[in-house]
Order: structure tokens, then C-alpha cells, then sequence
């Protein structure tokens, strides 16, 4: 590679440029730029050519058009290693461009404005900036491309360092990055005006394209020998909605995962609630008049697992809270809020995570990724409301206005457990939970044996149907008088029978709530 001699700067993001183009000045490296930038540069004492001089035309249609002219992007193709394409630049008074800098409009900031008007998200669409992005990026052998502030120090050293020659491996690499900048941006945007039709289910395309940043790299993975990194979907709220941690060391890969089932759970129950999660599953539910309340008797489900959790509150909150929880280790708490007393009574737990972020919110018609071997699995997600007055009672017996709101809050705990499920509950708090059994009479044995309050007159709820009456036999066994189940097995009436046998009440509510 020659050394470089001409740079053509044009960024919306104007972040360190002033120092970068006063170094490059210094090197004797002329800078062409163009509107904005240009005028950035000119107010900070640094000498520019405008593009306009080089291509010999104003710049046009509101800015539209100003760097897509041939004495441009001839000067960025050229390649240095054709005798024909110098002799070709030469032939037409043009000169070769060796660095290309340049970032593009915020289209992704800009579309995710609620109420943004879809004129002025359709001028954020850059064009120029992305075609000589590719160019520069192709040409990486001869021409050094940056579209990240970033960057600027490593491109100075490296300028510096090798008399205005870049490195090739640095070079390549900026073109790599380069590359998947144009693809995340046209990715964004793609998405984007597909979202503008609500005629069009755009959810599932032919090429799904994947728009990430990388926000948070964990100490490891799932396990210590295992890499990780967390990254939020441009253009969306963000991670959990958009999350501030507020104490605490990084969170790790496991506590990002229990976040996130903790929070969505937490949001699907009405009354001021508190989520206890281990491994991904909770292991308490409890609601109540205030979180205090509600923390003790999702304690109380099972202390044992408790410790060492995730525990999510659907309300902000409060010193009186913390006070109760002085006692037990919590690796994280997530919350909407908390005050000043919260706040200081948290800050003596110098390993616990204190994290604030809104409450989760379904319904946004977006799409869940599962990794497989070689691809992905992409679903909708299951977050859609439960409506417990349209379940259909099938035995004999009806259940009490008690029993309803405890099959209500079983249920609505058995969406957040791994399958199979089984949850037993009173009114309001869980008093057992199965989870992630392979046959559905197990799960519920195991709810009964992780049972720490006593199980006459509760009520169970099961993510899927009863394939056999066993895991029903097991439960009213146990004390159990009321059983919601979606139904739907080739044995219901087997099931049903069973439960006006033993006296208990049974409702079916036509949906299922596997989570694998």
C-alpha cells in the first residue's frame, strides 16, 4: 500500500474528529469533506477541500447528492496494483482517496422515537455514506476505511507508526467491520419498512437478518469455560427493557438468564408480587397488600432454593423490603424502582446485583431465537394474556371463589416454569413447583415433596395436560381440591372422571403453556 495522501472525511457522529483531522493535517494528509462535516471542520481551524472542488458540483436535492460523482468512487476503486486504473485516474484529472471516514445517519435512533414521523425516518436513510463505505471496504488493500470514532487512535498510531502506511491485517480488519456496519444498517432499515404495513406479518421472512450490539461481556459463560457476550437488538428498548445496574460486580451469563424469566414472570401477576428464581425456574411466588408481604410468603415456598437467587418485584421498591431481606443472600434483585431507604439498606450487601429497569411488556409482535445445531428456531412469543373467566369447569363439582384465585396464580406461575410443570398454590402464594420433568406423575410428585406449608385445600395447576390420572391421583392425595389443566388428551374423560371421584374441581382452559 501507498501512503496515504488524501482522506475524505464525512460523519454525523463528530465525536474525537476534531483531534483525528488535526493529526492527519499534521502528517500532510489533505482531508476533503463535505456539508456538516465540513463546516465542523473549517469552525476548528483545520484546512478542508470540498468534495465539490474535487467532482466540479454543488451538492444537490437537499444534501442527497454530493459524494456520488465518479471522481469520488473512482478515487476510492482505484486499485493501486493496476497500472490501467492510475493511468485511467491520471487520464481524467482524478486523484486516488486512501482513507474513508465515515458513519452514517442514526436511522436506528431515529426510528425507534415513538411517534416519529415516517418522513423523517425515511431521510435518515443514508446512501452515500454506505456506498462509499463498500467501496473503501472492497478495496481494503489499497484504501484504509473507519466508520467507528473508536477507532481513530489505533488508525493514528498505525499512520504514525508506518510513515502514513496502515498495516494490512489492520486494514482488513477495519473492512470486516466496515462490512457489517452496511449489513446491520440495511438490516434495520429492512426491518423497519416492513413494520410500516400492518397488512404484511413480516416476522418470519425468507432471510432474517439480525441487528445486534454487543452492550456487556459476562467473566464467562454458563460455566467458567465458557466464553460470553451479551448483545441488545438495535433499534428495540433494550436488554430487559432497557436495564441500569444500580450496585454489584458484572452480571454473569446465569443471572442474566434468571433476570429475564424473573422480570417477565413478575409482570404477569396483578398484586404487588415477588419472583424468586434458581436455575431458571421459580421456586416462590408470593403476593400480597404491599412487597413485604408478598416477599415472605414467596420465601416461604422454599427457603432452601432461595438462597442464591434471582428475585424479581412488579413495583418499585422500598427500605421495608430490604430490611426483610437482610438476611438472605440474593445474588440480583430487579425492580422498576427503588427509593433513597431501599437504596441504602441494599448498598450493605456489597455482592448482591440492584437492578432497575421497567416492567416487561408482551404483545410487541416480535420473535423469540432458540440456537439449534446450524440455525435457529423463531417462534412468537408466548405472552399473550390468560383470561381465567373463560375457562370451562368439566366436573361436577364448581370451585369457590378461593380456589378460582388460586388456580389463577397457579396458573399464571406455570408459565414461567420448564416443563414439565406442576404448581400447587393458595390464594396467594406457590406452596410447590415441579419443573423440568420428564413424565408429567413425577412433576407433580416432586411439587408434593418440595411442599414446606401444608397442602389441604390447595390448588395445582399443569402446563400441558394429564396424559394418565396418575399425576392427578397424586395431588388430591397430597390435599389438593382444585386442578386447572389445558385438556386436550385422548384420556380427558379418564381424568375428569377421576376428579368428580375424588370430589375435586377441575377446569380446562384449551391452552397450553409449555416452556422447554
Amino acid at each position: 500500500m501507498l501512503p496515504v495522501q488524501r482522506a475524505l472525511i464525512s460523519v454525523y457522529d463528530k465525536r474525537d474528529l476534531d483531534r483525528f483531522a488535526r493529526a492527519l493535517t499534521a502528517m500532510g494528509i489533505e482531508i476533503l469533506s463535505t456539508g456538516g462535516t465540513r463546516r465542523f471542520l473549517e469552525e476548528a481551524g483545520i484546512e478542508v477541500t470540498p468534495v465539490s472542488a474535487i467532482t466540479g458540483f454543488p451538492e444537490i436535492l437537499d444534501g442527497r447528492v454530493k459524494t456520488l460523482h465518479p471522481a469520488i468512487h473512482a478515487g476510492i476503486l482505484a486499485d493501486r496494483q493496476r497500472a490501467g486504473h492510475l493511468g485511467q485516474l491520471q487520464e481524467h484529472g482524478m486523484g486516488p482517496i486512501d482513507l474513508v471516514v465515515v458513519n452514517l445517519y442514526p436511522f436506528e435512533e431515529t426510528a425507534a422515537v415513538e411517534g416519529a414521523a415516517f418522513e423523517e425516518v425515511v431521510e435518515m436513510i443514508d446512501v452515500g455514506g454506505p456506498a462509499m463505505i463498500r467501496g473503501a471496504a472492497k478495496n481494503f488493500r489499497g484504501v484504509v476505511v473507519v466508520v467507528d470514532p473508536g477507532d481513530y487512535p489505533q488508525v493514528l498510531a498505525a499512520l504514525e507508526d508506518g510513515e502514513r502506511v496502515v498495516p494490512a491485517p489492520l486494514r482488513r480488519a477495519l473492512a470486516i467491520k466496515a462490512f457489517r456496519e452496511t449489513q446491520r444498517y440495511d438490516a434495520a432499515i429492512a426491518g423497519w419498512l416492513a413494520r410500516q404495513s400492518g397488512e404484511v406479518d413480516d416476522r418470519f421472512p425468507r432471510h432474517l437478518t439480525l441487528s445486534l450490539e454487543r452492550v456487556l461481556e459476562p467473566r464467562y459463560g454458563e460455566n467458567p469455560h465458557q466464553k460470553a457476550a451479551l448483545y441488545q437488538t438495535l433499534g428495540e428498548r433494550g436488554v430487559l427493557g432497557g436495564f441500569e445496574q444500580l450496585q454489584g460486580k458484572t452480571l454473569s451469563w446465569n443471572n442474566l438468564l434468571d433476570a429475564d424469566a424473573a422480570r417477565r414472570l413478575a409482570a404477569l401477576v396483578e398484586p404487588p408480587a415477588v419472583v424468586i428464581v434458581k436455575h431458571n425456574n421459580p421456586c416462590g411466588v408470593g403476593t400480597g397488600d404491599d412487597l413485604v408481604a408478598a416477599y415472605e410468603r414467596a420465601l416461604e415456598c422454599d427457603p432452601l432454593s432461595a438462597f442464591g437467587s434471582v428475585i424479581a418485584l412488579n413495583r418499585p421498591a422500598g427500605g421495608a423490603l430490604a430490611a426483610a431481606m437482610a438476611g438472605l443472600f440474593v445474588e440480583v434483585v430487579i425492580a422498576p424502582g427503588f427509593d433513597d431507604d431501599a437504596r441504602a439498606r441494599f448498598a450493605a450487601k456489597k455482592r448482591l446485583r440492584l437492578i432497575e429497569c421497567p416492567p416487561y411488556r408482551g404483545g410487541a409482535g416480535g420473535v423469540e431465537l432458540r440456537a439449534v445445531d446450524g440455525g435457529f428456531l423463531a417462534q412468537t412469543p408466548d405472552d399473550q394474556p390468560d383470561d381465567p373467566a373463560a375457562w370451562t369447569c368439566v366436573t361436577r363439582r364448581s370451585p369457590s371463589d378461593g380456589e378460582r384465585r388460586a388456580l389463577a396464580l397457579a396458573w399464571t406461575v406455570a408459565r414461567g416454569v420448564r416443563s414439565n410443570a406442576i404448581v400447587i398454590a393458595k390464594e396467594n402464594q406457590t406452596v410447590g413447583i415441579g419443573a423440568g420433568q420428564m413424565s408429567r406423575v413425577d412433576a407433580c410428585r416432586l411439587a408434593v415433596s418440595k411442599a414446606q406449608l401444608p397442602l389441604a385445600g390447595t390448588a395445582a395447576a399443569s402446563d400441558a395436560f394429564f396424559p394418565f390420572r396418575d399425576g392427578l391421583d397424586a395431588l388430591v392425595e397430597a390435599g389438593v381440591t382444585a386442578v386447572v389443566q389445558p385438556g386436550g388428551s385422548r384420556r380427558d374423560d379418564e381424568v375428569i372422571a377421576a376428579a368428580d371421584e375424588h370430589g375435586v374441581a377441575m377446569l380446562l382452559t384449551k391452552r397450553r403453556h409449555f416452556r422447554h
